[in-house]
């Protein structure tokens, strides 16, 4: 039975449509693959990755083997799904049973990869691609120079390892006057020219630099692949800018309760909001379980009937307070529905006043929220 008091998150497939297509225009020649890490960034890479792939998305990217297996699960072969975190000890088996691509991150899982390519099942091995991935300056995962001149000095240990893919990725793309952009290209471009990987039959490895607002650097940064993520779900690309996306999503949750409080009365656990007059308090149901950030308490805001509503007191873990007593008393009742994210809220908005940017606003969203998806 449906709980008439859980709060709901709204998915637009048309505009995540609209926003790949956007984003595979702006990154011509290159092709345009998409990010599917985390369940889709929340919002369900079951309803999605579907979706793409009929606009014609034929690269996915994941963080696990336990999400590449899942997405293999939806999408058929003839899909290629790359696998960004490595390659775990132990994992290869289930890897090329499902025709995942792990990304190879270090010298050992080079040495791993190419083990199990001369181990038995070798004759299929031809299909089994990897990818590489270089360091620029990001300082997480990927070879370091060192890595990168082992190879260099001996360009054997890429034997069998039939690498389709080399990638690096941007610390600091959005904030396209940032030096370390054109630092990390410059540093891209010297170690694809000194690894100088041959070509597999007749093909050389696609090369892969930029994410979601590495688009937006210019054709310099494309290369022969592109890899948005966060930008696909309508977060903003470029920091300081009118975002060129379509809100993707609407969060909304209702009002269960309404209460009059007056002077000297607090609200919440630590009685952190002091009320200093007579107002109304709405408590909605939704709370830090469901991905709204305890920062937001005394500090955020939310949209009633087409008005700012301030967050009043501490998000607990269901339930938070908002000041509804500037409202006719008709705009907030039990059962209305409140914008957390929405028309006159944007997720980059909402994640502005928690103090965290968009993608963790995404990827924290509860299951209790009923999803509804529509468009696509």
């Amino acid at each position: 039975m449906p709980d008439s008091y859980a709060p709901l998150l709204s998915v637009d497939l048309g505009a995540i449509l609209a926003n790949y297509n956007l984003l595979a225009r702006r990154a011509l020649p290159a092709i345009c693959g998409a990010a599917m890490k985390a369940d889709a960034y929340g919002l369900g890479a079951a309803m999605i990755a579907p979706l793409l792939k009929r606009a014609g998305c034929s690269h996915f990217f994941v963080a696990t083997v336990d999400e590449g297996l899942a997405l293999r699960q939806i999408l058929l072969p003839g899909v290629k799904i790359y696998l960004l975190g490595g390659l775990p000890p132990g994992s290869e088996r289930d890897i090329a049973a499902a025709d995942l691509i792990p990304i190879l991150n270090t010298m050992d899982e080079i040495a791993r990869w190419r083990a199990f390519q001369r181990g038995p099942g070798a004759q299929d091995s031809a299909r089994r691609q990897a990818g590489l991935h270089l360091d620029t300056g990001l300082n997480r995962l990927g070879l370091d120079r060192a890595g990168l001149l082992r190879l260099v000095a001996d360009p054997h240990l890429l034997d069998n390892c039939h690498i389709g893919l080399v990638l690096s990725h941007l610390a600091c793309a959005d904030d396209p006057e940032h030096p370390m952009n054109r630092v990390q290209l410059m540093a891209f471009r010297e170690m694809l020219a000194a690894l100088k990987l041959p070509r597999r039959q007749g093909q050389a490895p696609l090369v892969s630099l930029t994410a979601s607002s590495g688009i937006f650097l210019g054709a310099d940064y494309h290369f022969d692949l592109v890899r948005p993520g966060a930008a696909l779900y309508g977060v903003n690309p470029v920091l300081g800018t009118e975002n060129p996306l379509a809100p993707a999503l609407r969060l909304q949750a209702k009002i269960l309760q309404l209460r009059e409080v007056d002077l000297d009365m607090t609200v919440g656990y630590g009685a952190s909001h002091q009320v200093r007059g007579p107002t109304r308090i709405a408590t909605i149901g939704v709370g830090y379980a469901d991905g709204i950030f305890r920062s937001l308490g005394n500090h955020g805001w939310v949209v009633v009937a087409g008005q700012r509503a301030p967050i009043v007191g501490r998000i607990s873990m269901d339930l938070m307070t908002i000041d509804v007593g500037h409202l006719p008393p008709e705009a907030a009742a039990p059962g209305t529905l409140v914008d957390l994210i929405g028309p006159l809220q944007s997720i980059d908005q909402l994640a502005g006043d928690a103090g965290t940017i968009g993608y963790e606003i995404l990827t924290n969203l509860g299951a209790r929220f009923q999803r509804r998806y529509s468009g696509g």
